[in-house]
């Protein structure tokens, strides 16, 4: 079997193919003309997020026998049409849950003890030290959103540090374990201080997160969203974060991403954006929870794994 490598891997992926007999073309610079011109004479297909793998491509790779995702989400995919003409879907969330569940912890941290706002303060020569304390997680409760992989990878690093931490999955029952107890979404609700969203990007969870919902929270709520940016509004943020509803964001995901990752709209910039991109209580980074220089390397080595592991 041959397969066609679309975006940047880990060297291990190749060196794990060399061994299994799998060949290859490793083209990380492909361009979409080309890529529908080639992937008929390919049985694999491997990519992150550089394409989307729509129906109509897939009638043209008359060979395909196996999409491999090297990361989490399968959204880019039409998983379901792909399925339906015996191609087998593959993502490796193994890989980078690691990476999330710190990344996740980190922005928490650094919203609870303003360090990033403070760092900010001393830059301009300021030493303000009241209006900067921190608050303490240990007489909080945490509420995760979807527990997978990632929900579980954060829940594993917060247990140690808050006072309760809640997880509800519509798909799942009888989850509860070391580090989070299963609850409903009422419970939730009464009881949240920290609200993480972990769920892949469906009709379901699109807009998840907004007005209506957050409204529903008993208590003003810390936001973190390391899942997808449009399961979030974030016109609806602003509001709720103007309005004192949500306290603070951790966002490494945004709304307005285009949809390979790589950058944002650069046209006509939502006000909502500027607001987020302003405020103190609010931390931004560019889709980089899952990586880091471990997860580089076992998101390929998992994926070049399971594509062996379905070849054999």
């Amino acid at each position: 079997m041959k397969a066609l490598i679309i975006d940047k891997v880990h060297e291990v992926m190749c060196q794990l193919f060399d061994t299994a007999g799998i060949s290859y073309d490793y083209l990380p610079n492909i361009k979409p003309l080309e890529f529908e011109h080639l992937i008929g004479k390919y049985e694999i297909l491997i990519l992150r997020s550089k394409l989307e793998i729509s129906p109509e491509i897939i009638d043209k790779a008359k060979n395909l026998k196996i999409i491999g995702r090297v990361g989490a989400g399968m959204e880019n995919i039409a998983v379901n049409y792909a399925q339906s003409r015996g191609i087998q879907c593959l993502n490796s969330p193994e890989g980078n849950r690691d990476a999330l569940g710190e990344h996740t912890l980190g922005m928490l941290l650094n919203l609870m003890h303003h360090i990033g706002s403070s760092h900010s303060d001393m830059r301009l020569g300021n030493w303000h030290r009241e209006p900067h304390w921190g608050t303490e997680l240990g007489e909080k409760t945490v509420a995760i959103i979807g527990y997978g992989h990632m929900g579980k990878a954060f829940a594993k690093r917060v247990s140690g540090l808050a006072h309760k931490v809640l997880a509800y999955d519509k798909y799942k029952t009888q989850f509860s374990d070391n580090y989070v107890t299963e609850a409903s979404m009422f419970e939730i609700f009464e009881q949240a201080d920290i609200l993480s969203i972990h769920v892949p990007l469906t009709n379901e969870t699109h807009y998840l997160i907004q007005n209506d919902y957050v409204n529903q929270f008993k208590k003003p709520i810390i936001i973190l969203n390391t899942a997808r940016g449009e399961c979030l509004k974030t016109d609806d943020l602003v509001h709720l974060l103007q309005t004192g509803k949500v306290t603070a964001a951790g966002l490494d995901v945004l709304e307005y991403e285009q949809h390979t990752f790589e950058t944002l709209y650069d046209q006509n910039r939502p006000a909502s954006l500027d607001y987020l991109l302003a405020a103190q209580n609010v931390i931004l980074t560019p889709h980089i929870a899952g990586w880091s220089h471990e997860s580089f390397y076992k998101l390929s080595k998992i994926m070049a794994s399971k594509v062996i592991a379905a070849c054999c």
